[in-house]
């Protein structure tokens, strides 16, 4: 894969940024684009060391235009930057050319001027020690109070796993001394959802004009060589698996011969010409060889002797090596068309966001709270998740497993209401209001979060229903999947805008409906996709369908709606309610698999 150096710019200090173009682009590689200003002119030198040299361009029209200044140094030096410091100015820079250790090497190079020319370090190289230990450079240095400080990458797991923070305490001609000081940066204990679940090996700070700080760092969900290591992964299986076919057709009577006859020694058919040359010729290797051949296919007779598939033992031991080679067959596939394991948020119109997770539960679902927000909390566009608790003791929050913040709102009532209750404490716009005992995959939460961004005036969810008919009655996904259409997405999964709402089910417009919410205990859902229809005539709901969801109540017995009749009944009561309240939805129909992303099918 080859690089170029590309432009982004951001007005608002790294929240969004604008893609220019691309700067530089050459024949090789070309990667860690180092900038800086000299005597009114801006210069670049970018990582090219696959071209065997460390250029220096210079810029013609700033950002886009540059040319070749001049050749800094005829060595493959990478990841290389200029400092100036004591009246001089110092180039550091890793050749990995050379014997030594890969990502463990430091040099140092001085002049008085950064156009050069350039003199050696006279302890060069640095470093040439383990690779973990930080000395192939991280980022652009930086001065704080008055000190110097290098960054380096810790390359000891993976290339560039984490960057760590040295104080440089002595820089000369003939010494260098640099300290290791804490770098206060928390790593995310997403895995490899977050940004830089696998890695992140590279930070620029920069102090502004105004004196704030500002930093840009990079990440990865992934480490280096990652899809080389599963594909050779995924190799290796698929060997396995054709060694375990050659096993079960040793032991079926299949296989007769592992190694073709005409390789043995006692082999007495009619042999051609120039195997018989073969033959003649005395050496020891080839006899050797015909020996050897002979032996393993001996293996098959010696097998079927031990095993007799008649047997139950055989049976048995048959079955055991199908399962082994089905399960190296599912290993290899995923190996090698499987992906990296990280589930990704999806960028729209080229920005990212986060959402808050808001769950309601009580005491007696404990069991389903710690798994829902183990799991939830890994999923990399959450920001949040608020545990609206209605009824019993709240847990601590030491209790909960969690990736992000965790807020549990005790409520003084019981009541589904409070799933909408306005709370001036959510930062994000987008509200994933999902119960406490509904797991799906985190990619499937990113995929509706994406539609939600282009769709935000709308209830996006995974669970949609149809309404229609003079006789109102509630009926689940099926009714929906034979009508071809849905008009109502519960609210048991699904985004919405939370201001939007959560200001409409707390209006006076929706006073009765909040009352037939609580006489029921249930509704909550069907009476804020009403709130919505009542607001628009356009679309209102938008349907994702997930990979696959469980249902984890049922494992701890703990349903909220036990009795699907009743449960359906009072539904039923509630779509009649409402439609004389609010309008009906009969008139409301959209079809599955309308959008172009395939997600609603």
């Amino acid at each position: 894969m080859q690089g170029d150096i590309g432009v982004a710019r951001s007005i608002d200090k790294g929240a969004t940024w604008q893609q220019l173009g691309i700067a530089l682009d050459e024949d090789w590689h070309l990667s860690y684009p180092y900038v800086f200003n000299y005597l009114g002119q801006i210069y670049m030198m970018p990582e090219g060391s696959q071209k065997g040299e460390l250029c220096l361009y210079r810029a013609i029209d700033f950002p886009l235009k540059w040319e070749l200044d001049r050749i800094v140094l005829k060595k493959p030096l990478i990841d290389s930057f200029i400092i100036d410091h004591d009246g001089k100015y110092w180039l550091f820079g890793s050749d990995h050319s050379s014997f030594g250790r890969k990502n463990g090497q430091l040099e140092i190079w001085y002049s008085s001027s950064p156009l050069g020319p350039w003199k050696p370090h006279k302890k060069n190289p640095i470093y040439n020690r383990d690779r973990s230990l930080g000395a192939r450079n991280g980022g652009r240095p930086f001065r704080y109070n008055g000190d110097l400080y290098r960054i380096g990458q810790d390359c000891g797991e993976t290339y560039g796993r984490r960057v760590r923070i040295f104080k440089i305490e002595v820089l000369s001609g003939a010494d260098y001394k640099e300290v290791e000081v804490p770098f206060p940066f928390e790593e995310s204990s997403k895995g490899r959802n977050a940004w830089n679940g696998a890695r992140y090996h590279h930070l620029d700070v920069q102090q502004l004009s105004s004196g704030e700080w500002v930093g840009v760092m990079d990440g990865d969900r992934i480490p280096s060589g990652d899809s080389v290591h599963r594909f050779l992964l995924g190799c290796a299986s698929v060997a396995a698996v054709a060694g375990v076919i050659v096993l079960l057709g040793v032991l079926l009577g299949a296989v007769n011969c592992i190694i073709p006859l005409n390789w043995c020694a006692d082999y007495s058919w009619k042999r051609s010409d120039t195997l018989l040359g073969w033959e003649r010729r005395a050496n020891v290797f080839s006899s050797k060889l015909r020996w050897f051949c002979c032996r393993v296919n001996r293996v098959p007779s010696f097998l079927r002797g031990r095993i007799k598939p008649n047997t139950y033992t055989g049976r048995l031991v048959l079955a055991l090596i199908f399962a082994t080679g089905l399960a190296l067959s599912c290993a290899g596939v995923k190996f090698i068309y499987g992906g990296n394991g990280a589930e990704e948020p999806y960028s729209w119109k080229g920005h990212y966001s986060q959402f808050t997770l808001l769950t309601m539960t009580y005491d007696a679902r404990l069991w389903n709270l710690k798994m829902y927000v183990k799991h939830y909390s890994r999923c990399a566009s959450v920001k949040e998740i608020v545990v609206v608790w209605n009824k019993g003791t709240p847990p601590n929050l030491s209790d909960l497993d969690s990736a992000v913040p965790v807020r549990i709102r005790v409520e003084n009532r019981n009541s589904l209401n409070n799933r909408f209750k306005m709370d001036p404490l959510i930062k994000t716009r987008a509200v994933l209001e999902l119960d406490d005992d509904i797991m799906m995959t985190c990619d499937d939460v990113e995929r509706g979060f994406m539609v939600w961004r282009q769709h935000p005036d709308r209830i996006v969810g995974f669970y949609p229903r149809f309404v229609d008919g003079s006789r109102l009655e509630y009926r689940g996904e099926k009714y929906a999947r034979m009508n071809k259409g849905y008009n109502m997405i519960l609210t048991g999964a699904a985004f919405i805008d939370s201001q939007a709402a959560f200001e409409r089910y707390w209006s006076e417009q929706a006073k009765v409906g909040r009352e037939v919410v609580d006489k029921y205990f249930n509704c909550e859902d069907v009476l804020l996709n009403f709130l919505y229809a009542n607001a628009s005539s356009y679309k209102t709901v938008e349907y994702v369908r997930p990979a696959w969801a469980i249902d984890t109540s049922k494992l701890s017995g703990a349903a909220i709606s036990g009795n699907t009749k009743e449960h359906y009944k009072k539904r039923s009561y509630c779509l009649q309610k409402f439609t004389n309240i609010y309008g009906s939805l009969t008139g409301r129909r959209w079809e599955f698999d309308e959008r172009k992303d395939g997600w609603d099918l």
